[in-house]
């Protein structure tokens, strides 16, 4: 998002049966676009609504049976989003959470939600942060439209862009760029970023950066195994971060990150690299001082808080 579209916005959640579990009904105030989420017991709630029969675009998503804590997602577009997304959620047995976008004004057309589909495809694929069930790319069959509705698309996937993460579906974020600039030198990509560090008693060595609300442990990095912690809350983590080769051996009872792996909170990290429940807030320490991160987060409140 560039500076001049950094503007405060008013999003309107509707609950239909009025129970924070049931179909939900979401929109940004001043926007025609209209987004329905539902689980698989609020569906037949969600495919009953007269406004899916409509053209527009769905998602289906839910836990990755191939990835272990990955997420799959299947992206979807059709005239009647009512009855596509009916044969599309018995096609697959994955999904947990469906995601119906239609507009208030019916003003759609086939080739709009084409479009709309195959840019959804598109960035979710650089992003990389879910797996796409979908069978096809369909970005080079997309249906050519005047450069004003092209305009006008890509001013409603603006929209989709912050919904979804507000929905709970953040599948079309950048990867940090401490995580994907990996053939640019870590100095490079990490410049104007306050790095934190471990150097723990077991001898254990890493280094992290946070980036847009992600704590990215960089390359070269180490992690302990085998400490005997069979609690580890994490452990299914650590094992899928091994089987995908961003952990691999290095020394006895030690692995090392051949890749940078962005996490969802310092502890997280914490815990992968110490082989055990940890709170990353206390143990990670800015580089080349005794400040631990939450310190750190404190400070910087304090500071933001005074310049408000």
């Amino acid at each position: 998002m560039t500076a001049a579209e950094t503007f405060g916005r008013t999003i309107q959640l509707f609950l239909v049966d009025g129970t924070p579990n049931g179909l939900r009904k979401a929109t940004i105030h001043g926007w025609t676009g209209l987004i329905f989420v539902a689980t698989t017991s609020t569906f037949g709630a969600l495919t009953s609504r007269r406004e899916l029969d409509r053209t527009g675009i769905y998602l289906l998503a839910g836990p990755d049976p191939e990835k272990e804590g990955g997420t799959r997602v299947y992206i979807g577009s059709a005239n009647s989003v009512q009855e596509r997304i009916k044969q599309s959620a018995v096609q697959r047995d994955f999904w947990e959470i469906a995601i119906a976008v239609t507009t208030s004004d019916d003003d759609l057309s086939k080739g709009h939600v084409e479009y709309l589909e195959a840019r959804l495809i598109e960035l979710a694929t650089q992003a990389q942060r879910v797996a796409l069930d979908n069978g096809n790319n369909p970005a080079s069959q997309r249906r050519r439209l005047p450069e004003a509705d092209q305009a006008n698309m890509e001013q409603f996937l603006a929209n989709l862009k912050i919904m979804l993460p507000v929905i709970g579906l953040d599948l079309l974020k950048p990867q940090p760029r401490a995580a994907s600039l990996v053939s640019t030198p870590v100095e490079q990509r990490t410049s104007g970023e306050v790095k934190f560090e471990m150097r723990h008693k077991t001898g254990v060595q890493a280094t992290a950066v946070e980036e847009d609300g992600e704590f990215i442990v960089l390359e070269g990095s180490q992690a302990l195994i085998n400490t005997g912690h069979v609690q580890q809350s994490y452990g299914r983590l650590k094992k899928s971060l091994v089987d995908q080769g961003i952990l691999v051996p290095s020394a006895p009872n030690m692995l090392v990150f051949a890749k940078p792996h962005a996490f969802n909170s310092p502890s997280a990290a914490a815990a992968v690299v110490l082989d055990r429940n940890s709170n990353g807030r206390i143990e990670w320490k800015v580089q080349g001082s005794r400040q631990s991160y939450h310190e750190w987060q404190q400070a910087r409140i304090a500071v933001d808080g005074v310049s408000a």
